[in-house]
Order: C-alpha cells, then structure tokens, then sequence
C-alpha cells in the first residue's frame, strides 16, 4: 500500500467519523422525509408532461382516423360517379392519414403504458412518504425522550457533587443544630421550675416546722407550784433562741 492510498483512507475514516457524529437524527429525517416531497413533485411534472403528450397523440390519432375515413368516403363517392383518377387519389390521401393514425396508434399504446407505470410509482411513492412521515414522527418522539433522559441521568449523576447538595446538607446540619438547642433550653427551663416548686416546698416544710417549735415553746398555764420552775426554764429558753439567731446569721 503506497503512502497515498494510506493518506487518503485516514482522512476517508476521519471525514465519516465527522459526519456520523454530526449527524442529527432529527434533522436528517426532516431532510430525507423533504428530498422524498422533492422527488414526489418532479415525478408529478414527468406524469403530467407524459399525460399531455398523450392526450395530444390520441387527439392526432382521431383526426387521422376521421380523414383516413373521410378520403375513403370520398373515393367511393368518385367511384360511383366514374372518376376513377379522383378516386385514386382519394385513395393516396386516405392511405397517408391511415399510416400516421397507425404511427399514432403505436405511440400511443406505449405513451399509455409509461402512464400507467409512473401513476403506479407516484402511488408507490405517495406511500412511502407517508409511512417515512408517520416513521419519522416516531423516530423523533424517540429521539427527544432519549435526549431527555441522557440529560436526566447527567443531573441525577451530579447531583452527589453539586453545590445545591452541599447546601441542603448545610441546612439540614443547621436545623439539626437549632432543635437540640430548642430541646436543651426546654430541659433548663423545665429543671428551673421543678427548683422553684421544690423551694416552695422546701419553705413550706420549714415554716411548719417553725409552728410547731412555737406550738411546743408555747405551754398553758402550769399550777402554782410549777411556776417558779418555768419561770426559771425562761432565761435558759432566751439564751439557746439568742445562740440559734447568731448561728444563722453567721450562716
């Protein structure tokens, strides 16, 4: 293989690798369903022109005829009235419109039959443009939703790296965070009040303790001989209250 032949089937299998990836499905659809509209019309013109010839074939075909049939007339007409030489040449003309009818009449039957093969290829070609219509359209549908898809699974692909990801991520941390300072304050508040109630309680507790110390301090009124005894017992009572008030109050 020379250095030539090398040369050009690199840049043969470069260009079709262009082309290929440069090929729309779509597109060449529409254009290969046009070109199909295109040739449909140009067959149209050959039918319509092959009709015309034809018709003006079978129009000279019955003129013939009718002069064929006129001079043949004619030359019994001189016949019967003994000109045999007018007769004669009745005769010549009929045989020439007889022979070009007869050119006619063969031209025609081809004329007809190319007609009848173009109509049945315009009828041929009418459907295939349909069925490449309808094809088409499927063919695109298909296309889209393949195009929709692929792009689908590249967002669903980047949606693990994407900065909206990062950001929900951010958010949900940030919510996740803002609840559990939400539950620890309830519980600080929560544990505030049980203190406040349990002081209450506390001061409850101690207010009847101290009625009661006054209930036992506090005694009736004893028999005479028992008075100097609690008179007696007073200043001890004063001295231990006056030792308790100074506890406290160091306290």
């Amino acid at each position: 293989m020379t250095l030539f032949d090398r040369i050009s089937r690199v840049l043969r299998a470069n260009i079709n690798d262009l082309v290929s990836k440069a090929e729309d499905p779509e597109k060449i659809l529409e254009q290969a369903v046009t070109d199909m509209q295109e040739d449909l019309v140009q067959l149209r013109q050959a039918v319509a022109r092959v009709i015309a010839e034809q018709k003006r074939s079978q129009m000279q075909y019955d003129q013939n005829q009718e002069e064929a049939q006129k001079w043949q007339e004619r030359a019994q007409l001189a016949i019967t009235k003994g000109d045999e030489s007018l007769a004669r040449e009745a005769l010549v003309r009929k045989k020439t419109h007889a022979d070009t009818a007869g050119i006619l009449k063969t031209q025609l039957e081809q004329q007809t039959s190319q007609v009848d093969t173009l109509k049945r290829n315009l009828i041929a070609l009418e459907g295939k443009i349909q069925e490449a219509k309808t094809k088409k359209s499927m063919l695109q549908a298909r296309s889209q939703a393949a195009k929709a898809s692929e792009a689908l699974q590249n967002t669903l692909g980047n949606i693990g790296t994407s900065s909206a990801t990062g950001a929900f991520e951010r958010m949900e941390n940030k919510v996740i965070e803002a609840e559990a300072r939400s539950q620890a304050a309830a519980e600080l508040g929560g544990v505030g009040i049980e203190r406040q109630f349990a002081e209450l309680e506390g001061s409850d507790d101690v207010e009847k303790e101290l009625a009661q110390l006054k209930a036992a301090l506090v005694q009736p009124s004893l028999p005479p001989a028992e008075t100097k005894t609690h008179e007696a017992s007073g200043p001890v009572i004063d001295s231990e209250l006056d030792q308790l008030k100074k506890a406290l109050k160091d306290s």
